[in-house]
């Protein structure tokens, strides 16, 4: 097929326009959802996909015409007493049934199957990516992902199967109908009553195969959840001499797939069984009927003809048909489980008045109360308000809050009772994005994507130039190590890939970079979550000016055991069991002979000791 063609076929499904909301949660009204923009496509591709099966009918009906102008000519005058009719043949044959084919073709391998998988995905992804980060803590990320690969998949082959079989097995069926109808009406009697026969071996079957599938999908999907949840932990695996034991709980997850699949089997074999029994019954009944009218003298052989090539097409087709519906019910029920993962409402939304937070500088903790829904843990009663410029050290035992006022000033959470306010405003009432903009970080657990490092320190702000980002390298002590870097695919230096989550990096690597991402977002608040825990001294104090550089101006939020980052503090807040007790500069902490103290006077190397059993 030429390329122009090609490309006009290929174009005519936008497999990126966005979704018309929210996903509604029922399956007809989530494939109106997902399909939107697409519809008038599907229309023209079933409508092409109909003409194509009923042009199997004419196919039977020339045929029969031809034998019957056999039967009544002669041989010698044949091919000059019925010209016209082979002509028409020909031109049937040769041109009109293979250009019907070719456009319902061009529309399942073109339009159809390349566009629709991408659209459903890309909606899905959208959709998963607003949700808040408690969805994602809620389940594996290897099954969320795999959850949306199926979905998109299992929605795709529904559509397309549906219009490339269903809608071309109905059109044949209603002109063999027609056809039957125009030989007598007794044989056209028994089509339907063949066809209620069918109907109803569907009905009795395909609802529980869909089940089956629901559950095979869902088993499949433990697998993959268990397979990644392992190598993503593969080093915890190994310092831990586990490889059996995850072994095992791999193999738990396989036999319960297994145990589906077995169930979804001998479900279909029973349906394949039952629906190719009927086949064999068709040609046999409506033969034998114009067979019986022959004889009577009301049909004659091109009738028998006809009949026979399209019961026996139908029959042919009954095995493909069963097969493609028993595919379809099954995705369907993959449809459905994908459904119940992937759409619920988003719990954290901007406000319908959300406006973009411009710039931010001032923080403030306002009776603040925030327990992840449980009675115990988190943050109590806190008001807190940090100046513009001015930097702020929290401490405090493990689980006495301090990441929790971090998560809530990301607004990854909402307050339970209070607000928290950034330049005096409610940080539910400024879009999420606009707040996280303004809002640099550094933590003790770096993410990295398994991209090129220059992606990972772009991150920060991905529209910066080249120099700008070797820049932000060089301040936070990167750029010498990132030279030296190359990976398992021969790329080197910034081009050079880290792995996933970084894995080949060591943590002070990571850190680094890290620290260029935050240096090259250059927002004005700057929260530090243990921003130097993994780096060895050296290094650290190397770092550590950088940090002065680009705390300068900004208000700072650090989180931090080490004494050389709360030296530099303006401020340290003390945390126990989510309420502040302490509050003021080291000296006046140490002179009050508290809780901070305590933790000062069993400090080692640099850290102070928050052991909060100990406390």
């Amino acid at each position: 097929m030429g390329g122009a063609i090609a490309r006009f076929f290929a174009g005519l499904i936008d497999p990126e326009r966005p979704a018309p909301g929210p996903p509604p949660r029922s399956r007809a009204r989530f494939f109106a959802w997902v399909l939107e923009g697409a519809w008038g496509v599907l229309a023209a591709a079933a409508l092409a996909s109909m003409v194509a099966g009923a042009l199997e009918v004419v196919t039977a009906l020339i045929l029969g015409r031809v034998i019957d102008a056999a039967v009544a000519g002669r041989p010698e005058s044949f091919l000059a007493d019925n010209a016209g009719l082979i002509g028409a043949a020909l031109v049937f044959m040769l041109v009109l049934r293979p250009l019907s084919f070719g456009l319902s073709s061009a529309f399942q391998s073109l339009t159809l199957q390349p566009n629709l998988n991408n659209l459903v995905l890309a909606r899905l992804h959208r959709w998963t990516l607003g949700q808040a980060v408690t969805f994602f803590d809620n389940d594996f990320a290897g099954r969320i992902a795999q959850k949306q690969m199926q979905t998109a998949r299992a929605l795709t082959e529904v559509v397309v199967e549906s219009v490339n079989t269903l809608f071309f097995a109905l059109a044949t069926v209603a002109g063999a109908a027609t056809l039957l109808l125009a030989i007598d009406w007794r044989a056209m009697v028994v089509l339907a009553l063949w066809f209620c026969l069918y109907l109803a071996a569907i009905r009795a079957f395909l609802p529980r195969i869909r089940a089956r599938s629901a559950e095979r999908a869902g088993a499949r999907a433990m697998v993959t959840g268990q397979v990644v949840d392992t190598i993503t932990n593969i080093k915890m695996v190994k310092l831990f001499a586990h490889d059996e034991h995850e072994d095992r709980a791999a193999l738990s997850a396989m036999r319960g797939y297994r145990d589906a699949a077995v169930g979804f089997g001998r479900m279909s074999a029973s349906f394949r069984l039952v629906l190719m029994t009927l086949a064999g019954v068709l040609p046999v009944a409506v033969v034998g009927t114009v067979l019986w009218l022959w004889t009577k003298g009301m049909a004659g052989a091109g009738d028998i003809a006809a009949a026979g090539t399209v019961t026996i097409r139908i029959a042919q087709m009954t095995g493909w048909v069963s097969f493609t519906l028993m595919n379809i019910y099954a995705n369907l029920g993959e449809v459905e489980d994908g459904i119940r993962t992937l759409t619920p409402p988003h719990q954290l939304t901007d406000a319908k008045d959300a406006r973009e937070l411009p710039h931010a500088s001032a923080i403030e903790f306002r009776d603040v109360s925030f327990a992840y829904g449980q009675r115990t843990g988190g943050v109590d009663g806190i008001n807190l308000k940090i100046a513009p410029g001015e930097k702020i050290a929290i401490v405090g035992a493990s689980g006495a809050g301090k990441s929790t006022l971090v998560s809530l000033l990301l607004r990854l959470y909402d307050t339970e009772k209070g607000a928290v306010l950034v330049d005096g405003r409610d940080v539910r009432e400024v879009s999420q994005e606009s707040l996280r903009r303004q809002i640099g970080m550094v933590t003790q657990e770096t993410a990295m994507f398994n991209r090129s490092a220059r992606e990972n320190i772009l991150y920060g702000r991905p529209d910066a130039s080249e120099e700008e980002m070797i820049a932000a390298a060089k301040r936070a002590r990167a750029h010498d190590f990132i030279l030296g870097l190359r990976d398992h695919a021969g790329r080197k230096g910034y081009d050079a890939h880290l792995g996933e989550r970084g894995v080949k990096l060591s943590g002070g690597q990571r850190q680094r970079i890290a620290l260029a991402r935050a240096i090259l977002k250059d927002a004005p608040i700057l929260v530090l979550d243990e921003a130097t825990s993994a780096l060895d001294s050296e290094v650290e104090a190397e770092i550590q000016a950088a940090l002065d550089e680009v705390m300068e101006g900004k208000t700072v939020l650090a989180i931090a055991h080490r004494l050389s980052t709360i030296a530099r503090m303006d401020r340290i807040i003390v945390l126990d069991q989510g309420r502040i007790v302490e509050e003021g500069t080291h000296a006046e902490l140490l002179a009050r002979g508290g809780i901070y103290a305590r933790f000062w006077a069993r400090q080692s190397g640099g850290f102070i000791g928050l052991d909060a059993a100990a406390e």
